[in-house]
């Protein structure tokens, strides 16, 4: 299975924002982008020019590192938004927020999604009572996500419920910490998607 292997605090580094990559590490001193602001290389600190495709592609890789999505897949998510009605960027967040793997993470059973997809990858994680482990899973309004029972009380899980607690749950998702367990209530909406991605630089990168 293709995976991206550049390390996460890089990844970080060259978007020039925190993308939470790490989870809870990323809000400590220990983030890199602490200590070291600028791109990652030989001339990170140099300065560049940006120009109208850079911004696009910028954003477009933004959007890639965030739900770790490589460029293959990440192009037929966009083939398959422009397909849908409504807009074309509201549904790639969409398409991108309904992974299963994503949804694990929203709903706190996971420190980061890169943890929430080991969860799916290992079967750890049930969709309506059934094993799923496709990280790509597309969930649907009244799917129920939940984790093993015996896979409850890992120290991974307890660790992230506990970092999960009084954080403010997606208005789309129902959750219940307790039970390991989260309900895909409605589609999310624009305003609930919290990710710093300017969707339409995506769409026009595409479009030419």
């Amino acid at each position: 299975m293709a995976r991206n292997l550049e390390p996460s605090c890089k990844q970080c580094r060259r978007e020039g924002e925190k993308l939470f990559l790490k989870g809870s590490r990323c809000e400590t001193d220990k983030c890199a982008m602490e200590r070291r602001s600028y791109p990652p290389g030989e001339h990170g600190r140099g300065r560049i020019k940006e120009t109208e495709y850079l911004l696009q592609l910028r954003e477009k890789q933004k959007a890639k590192r965030i739900y770790g999505v490589l460029e293959r897949q990440f192009r037929r998510y966009y083939g398959k938004a422009s397909r849908q009605q409504g807009i074309t960027g509201e549904n790639l967040l969409y398409l991108l927020e309904t992974r299963l793997d994503n949804v694990v993470y929203r709903g706190g059973l996971a420190s980061s999604r890169q943890d929430a997809r080991q969860l799916v990858r290992h079967g750890h994680v049930m969709v309506n009572g059934r094993k799923v482990n496709i990280p790509s899973y597309e969930l649907r309004v009244g799917d129920v996500v939940e984790l093993k029972e015996k896979s409850r009380d890992l120290v991974r899980v307890i660790q992230a419920v506990r970092a999960a607690e009084g954080r403010p749950v997606a208005p789309w998702l129902k959750v219940d910490l307790e039970k390991r367990r989260v309900e895909v209530l409605s589609r999310p909406r624009r305003e609930d998607i919290d990710v710093p991605v300017k969707e339409h630089l995506i769409v026009e990168l595409y479009s030419k």
